[in-house]
C-alpha cells in the first residue's frame, strides 16, 4: 500500500515510545509495559491506513476531455447552486455551479486535481477550524484555492481544513499543468473540497452520494466538437 510521504512522521511517532515499552517489558518481565505499547501500535497502524494513497481509474486510463472528476473521497454535501449566506467566501465571482465533498477521518485524504489545465492563480489564507460540514467553514477555516484554466475553460477548486485538519499541503502552484485526476496535496484529519464549474456544465451527483476522488465524475462540460 503506498503511504503519502506526509504521513511518515504520524506513523513513525507513535513506533518509537512503543518500543521503547516493548524492550522494557522483555528486560524488567513486566507485562504491563507491553500492553501500553499496543494502543501506540494502533495509533501507528491508523495512521498508515488515514495516509494511504491508492491508485485509481484516472492513473491508468485517461478521463474522458469533458469529465470533471471528483478531487476526494467523501460524501457530496453540495450539487448545484452555490451555497448562500457564505460570503465572501462562497463562489468565485461570475455564474458557477458548486460541488462540495465532505471527507471524514476514515477518507482517503490524498487530493486529485478535478480538471485538467494551468494553474493560473494559487492563493492561501489563514482561518478558523470549524466542522467541515458546517456551511460556514467554507469562508471561515483556513484554506487553498487554485484556479484551472485549459483554453477557454475554467475551474475553480478549493482545499479547506475541519475541526481536526491542522494543515493543508497543496503541491502544486502557478505555472504549472496538472492533469485530471492527478495527485496535487492532500488535508489532514478530516476536511472538505469545493469544486466550481461554470453553468454550462451538467453536474452529475446529488447531495448525499458517496463520491471517489479520481473516478466520480461529478460534472461534464457540453461535448467536444
Amino acid at each position: 500500500m503506498r503511504i503519502d510521504p506526509a504521513g511518515w512522521p504520524f506513523i513513525a511517532g507513535p513506533l518509537t515510545p512503543a518500543a521503547l515499552l516493548a524492550a522494557g517489558a522483555r528486560v524488567t518481565g513486566r507485562r504491563w509495559p507491553r500492553l501500553a505499547a499496543w494502543p501506540l501500535l494502533g495509533l501507528s497502524a491508523y495512521m498508515a491506513v488515514f495516509f494511504r494513497d491508492p491508485d485509481r481509474r484516472c492513473d491508468t486510463t485517461p478521463p474522458g476531455p469533458d469529465d470533471v472528476l471528483s478531487p476526494a473521497d467523501g460524501v457530496v454535501m453540495v450539487a448545484g447552486e452555490p451555497q448562500e449566506g457564505v460570503a465572501p467566501g462562497g463562489a468565485p465571482e461570475g455564474g458557477w455551479q458548486q460541488v462540495s465533498v465532505f471527507l471524514s477521518v476514515v477518507d482517503v485524504h490524498v487530493n486529485r486535481s478535478p480538471y485538467r489545465g494551468e494553474v493560473v492563480e494559487s492563493s492561501y489564507r489563514k482561518g478558523s477550524f470549524l466542522a467541515a460540514y458546517r456551511k460556514e467553514s467554507a469562508h471561515r477555516n483556513e484554506r487553498s484555492e487554485i484556479r484551472l484554466r485549459d483554453g477557454d475553460r475554467t475551474v475553480v477548486f478549493r482545499q479547506i481544513v475541519g475541526v481536526l485538519a491542522r494543515r493543508i499541503v497543496t503541491r502544486t502552484g502557478v505555472g504549472r499543468s496538472l492533469a485530471t485526476g492527478e495527485r496535487m496535496g492532500l488535508m489532514k484529519f478530516g476536511s472538505r473540497m469545493d469544486v466550481f464549474v461554470p453553468r454550462e456544465c451538467t453536474i452529475t451527483v446529488t447531495a448525499g452520494q458517496r463520491v471517489r476522488g479520481g473516478e466520480t465524475v461529478i460534472a461534464r462540460w457540453p461535448a467536444t466538437r
